[in-house]
């Protein structure tokens, strides 16, 4: 007789690396739960589950696609799967989740069709990023080196007025003398 372990985890096979990351699991764990301890058993219980979920998916989505004489699984295919088995619960976040896909791509899309509007290669482009980037070195320096002008400039007025200051304290002093 198998021991409830066994059940739950079974021992590693070959299909092993068609499970769930194990530290993205820990990760959504931690952010679910985060003040609570979840043992190792059950830890690799939910990345087996999570397994099992996405292959039961997958594969009723894979049926209603060949059913319809595609050979590629859409959204649509997805979502139908989840209502067949009865995870209609699901659905609504899995179209928010399909939402936010689609216009996170159409962003990227428009951005890279805004690079190309542009008619400039990208080499082009990065050659005018390093002149720009030289000229920004470039008036930095001339700043830096203006203040520093201007440190010393001060610094020799400072020392001009401490020796006129000088001078004087000692003329006064020599006529005091007489």
């Amino acid at each position: 007789m198998s021991s409830p372990h066994d059940e739950l985890c079974p021992p590693p096979t070959d299909d092993d690396d068609l499970n769930l990351p194990r530290a993205s699991i820990n990760k959504i764990i931690k952010q679910l739960v985060p003040t609570v301890r979840v043992a190792y058993e059950s830890r690799e219980l939910i990345v087996n589950c999570c397994t099992e979920f996405i292959h039961l998916i997958s594969s009723e989505a894979n049926e209603i696609c060949g059913q319809r004489n595609k050979k590629t699984i859409s959204a649509e295919h997805v979502l139908e799967a989840l209502d067949r088995l009865g995870f209609r619960d699901y659905r609504e976040e899995a179209e928010s989740v399909l939402t936010n896909c689609k216009e996170v791509a159409a962003k990227r899309r428009r951005q890279r069709t805004r690079l190309e509007n542009l008619g400039i290669p990208e080499e082009e482009l990065l050659r005018q990023q390093q002149e720009l980037f030289a000229k920004a070195r470039e008036e930095q320096a001339a700043q830096e080196q203006a203040q520093w002008y201007n440190l010393q400039a001060s610094a020799v007025q400072q020392s001009a007025e401490l020796m006129h200051k000088q001078m004087q304290e000692d003329d006064d002093d020599e006529d005091d003398e007489y």
